[in-house]
């Protein structure tokens, strides 16, 4: 078993609490000097896959919001309002689950994620107005909510730091990937079913909480920083041991590189630590950002079917060309996955925003439909880039011991913003058209790139523990 010594002066520096740091430094370490294998790619892709099941349920509404407004007869501020109440339960799952991962760990709260929106996609198929298809989503969006700061402290949390932004960015990817899939899906059960039938089958995909039970372990790092030294032990050999099967025979591991032992205090969770010291402006940066690109952007997506539906499309036609704008947000992380890594997550940050913002307000001025579908194309390559790096960068800005819970808050209050954006464009459409609407999301990302410009910090080639101790 290989182990790490720690500098003198470090030790010396962390007094009373040396034994606890040298732990979590040791396994910080030994994570950090493991080479990627298939078993860190086999907890990703699992980690990936409920990512794209959450985005197959959240991007299908997109395409089937006008099919419900046409059942129920909703208005468009009644449809902004049924919109959103996904995003007011992913508000509070987002609030609960980074809270709940960092005090219980982080497999569970997961799993119990599925469940709930496993749940509210049954209650979606059921429900016999509106008004009972609100609460459902909501609690829909509550499970989608909880799963977001918890997958990003995993990811984060188990693969090396030369490979983290990178793979935090790619896990991102599947974002847009789910939202094609819901559009092809939600085109095949308009045409062949209804939208229930749709809502329904995005239920299936929750008994994948078993998989994550027997093959996801609990985070090493996690179980250090809580002081539980003999269980990190446990599963970091365990770890160790898997990795080394996957390599050629008679390898051997690296030792690991020293990191720096830090004096801390008490070790317990503390929301309030959020707003302490350096983190402070960390966190009046992120929920920025958070804020007003999830304004922006659920504002202008989840109603660009309903768009194109105004303007005298088919539900189907739609549909199509939804998913054919969004098949750029393909090429969008994947230069964004090389980007946060090659160049930094700040100024990637920032010209995923800008370009957003740009081509949002050509999206809306558009002159014809050739250059609607040209300036949609590239919207969404910077939009699902956007997504890449602010899921990349969220996780890194906090310790283990409050990572899900600042990236759980950042992402709560950007729920906020999702919560906002559909409801408002469906007040703003009436009355400044679409040319409006996308001024009005144009503005936001220009907001959000503003904040992470003047108030970001670069983390690239950092180890987490060496971005916050």
């Amino acid at each position: 078993m290989t182990d790490v010594t720690l500098p003198s002066g470090g030790a010396a520096a962390a007094g009373a609490s040396s034994a606890t740091t040298a732990s979590d430094v040791m396994i910080a370490a030994r994570l950090d000097r493991l080479p990627m294998t298939g078993y860190q790619k086999l907890i990703f892709g699992i980690i990936a896959t409920a990512w794209f099941f959450d985005s197959i349920d959240l991007g299908s509404l997109t395409f089937l919001l006008g099919s419900i407004r046409t059942e129920f007869g909703l208005t468009p501020a009644q449809a902004g309002f049924l919109s959103s109440m996904s995003f007011l339960g992913m508000f509070l799952g987002a609030a609960i689950s980074g809270m709940a991962a960092d005090k219980i760990g982080r497999k569970l709260v997961f799993q119990i994620s599925m469940i709930f929106w496993g749940l509210g996609s049954v209650w979606c198929y059921y429900a016999p107005d509106a008004t009972t298809l609100g609460y459902a989503r909501l609690l829909l969006g509550f499970g989608m909510g909880m799963e977001f700061p918890v997958a990003l402290a995993i990811v984060s949390e188990f693969v090396p730091t030369k490979k983290r932004g990178r793979y935090l960015a790619i896990l991102e990817g599947f974002w847009p990937l789910g939202f094609i899939a819901a559009g092809l899906l939600s085109w095949y059960f308009l045409t062949h079913f209804t939208w229930r039938e749709m809502f329904l089958a995005q239920a299936i995909p929750a008994l994948f909480l078993f998989v994550v039970r027997f093959f996801v372990p609990e985070s090493p790092r996690w179980l250090a920083d809580q002081g539980r030294s003999a269980e990190a032990e446990k599963v970091m050999a365990e770890i160790e041991t898997k990795v080394l099967q996957r390599l050629p025979a008679g390898a051997k591991l690296d030792e690991p590189k020293p990191l720096p032992a830090v004096a801390r205090g008490e070790r317990r969770f503390s929301f309030m630590e959020l707003w302490q010291g350096e983190y402070a402006k960390r966190t009046v940066m992120i929920w920025l950002v958070w804020f007003f690109a999830l304004l922006g952007f659920y504002g202008l997506t989840t109603w660009l079917g309903a768009l194109l539906q105004a303007q005298g499309y088919t539900n189907t036609k739609s549909t199509e060309y939804v998913v054919l704008i969004a098949l750029a947000g393909i090429p969008g992380f994947i230069t964004a996955a090389w980007l946060v890594d090659a160049w930094g997550r700040k100024g990637t940050c920032a010209l995923m925003l800008i370009g957003s913002a740009i081509a949002a307000y050509a999206y809306g001025n558009a002159p014809n439909f050739t250059m609607l579908i040209v300036f949609g194309l590239i919207m969404q390559f910077f939009l699902f880039g956007m997504w890449s790096t602010l899921y990349a960068y969220t996780p890194e800005l906090y310790p283990t011991r409050s990572r899900a819970t600042g990236a759980g808050c950042a992402s709560a209050v950007g729920r906020i913003g999702s919560l906002i954006g559909p409801a408002l464009i469906g007040v703003v459409l009436p009355n400044l058209g679409n040319g409006g609407v996308f001024a009005l999301g144009a503005g936001s990302f220009v907001i959000a790139a503003i904040a992470v410009l003047t108030l970001g910090v670069e983390t690239k080639g950092r180890s987490l523990e060496e971005i916050s101790s």
